[in-house]
């Protein structure tokens, strides 16, 4: 029997189609533990995430209630299903199973895990954010600093921005109705690998975050693709963001970013081919100073009837958000 391993992404349904994918790899390092590690142990960790090695072409099967599906890992191990289901369900999340049962020459491989699905309520918003200096202070515009941070700082003593946790739980509560529990479904998209999945989510759980699903870059194998984290093109955030508001046509959404790379474009271009699903765009100001670019791009989206939003605080998004009618009340200690 060879060793190998899955790593499962949350995944998300709509009332016609369920889309969850993940990754086989040989061995993938867990525990929480890890990511509250300190020092050098810390750096290991993150170093060991952009060193796993992936198994490509091996079967794989889903099972989630009486659906059965296969497909196949690609070159680098990642594997994608969307398809038809039509399982009654209610909103929130959902159980499903993957397996991996093949055989490669001599070696045999098996191993089962176990995820969640998200299936949105009937008034839920979509929340589509960026993640790296719109809600989790990282230095995206300085690569050497990003990079040192992301070594240096474990979970607990990365930060998000004032107020962002406040703002973020508001808009889980927000609903085209009436104020509910929190129901809408979040997306989490970035220019961040796969590799820091679970840092990721770890830390959205350590501050408070809305539980999401994780959006990614393509996983990277090796040391020379970390010194390149979250560099490069960032079409695929365009890609995937257009995917997320096709697959929910009866959604509206809401966009969250900054201005310290391509957010303003990504979503000036996403308001024009989706001007009547998106309900408001939220841009965070990293610098002293706004961008000139960001406000003439942002006076193209309220062009087209969407509300926006350009600020240095969350406190100024929290109050858009009440004024413009989005949410109906302030998150209590409780939410």
């Amino acid at each position: 029997m060879k060793r190998c391993d899955l790593k499962l992404y949350r995944g998300y349904a709509n009332k016609n189609e369920l889309v969850v994918f993940g990754h086989i790899v040989e061995k993938y390092p867990l525990g929480d533990h890890k990511y509250t590690r300190k020092g050098f142990r810390y750096a290991r960790t993150i170093i060991q995430l952009f060193s796993i090695k992936t198994i490509p072409n091996l079967r794989v099967i889903l099972r989630v209630g009486s659906v059965v599906a296969e497909t196949h890992a690609e070159e680098d191990g990642y594997f994608r299903f969307q398809i038809p289901f039509n399982e009654p369900l209610e909103g929130g999340w959902h159980p499903y199973e993957v397996s991996v049962d093949d055989q490669t020459g001599k070696h045999k491989y098996q191993v089962t895990r176990q995820e969640e699905f998200f299936l949105p309520y009937a008034s839920s918003y979509g929340i589509i954010s960026d993640i790296d200096d719109t809600f989790l202070i990282s230095h995206s515009r300085r690569s050497f600093k990003k990079l040192f941070v992301l070594l240096a700082k474990n979970v607990q003593a990365r930060k998000p921005f004032d107020d962002v946790v406040k703002h973020y739980q508001l808009l889980s509560l927000a609903s085209r109705t009436n104020p509910v529990h929190p129901a809408n479904i979040f997306f989490y998209v970035s220019s961040s690998e796969w590799n820091l999945y679970d840092m990721i989510i770890r830390f959205a759980e350590l501050n408070g975050l809305p539980k999401a699903v994780l959006k990614l870059k393509k996983i990277k194998s090796g040391l020379d693709d970390f010194l390149m984290t979250g560099s490069g093109s960032h079409d695929h955030k365009l890609r995937k963001i257009q995917n997320i508001v096709e697959f929910y046509p009866e959604l509206q959404f809401i966009l969250l970013g900054d201005d310290s790379q391509k957010d303003p474009e990504i979503y000036e271009e996403i308001c024009g081919m989706f001007a009547a699903n998106i309900r408001a765009v939220y841009i965070r100001q990293t610098r002293t100073r706004s961008k000139s670019a960001t406000t003439l791009l942002l006076k193209k989206i309220q062009e087209r009837g969407i509300d926006t939003c350009y600020f240095s605080h969350s406190n100024k998004a929290i109050i858009h958000s009440l004024e413009t009618g989005i949410v109906f009340q302030q998150p209590t200690e409780n939410n």
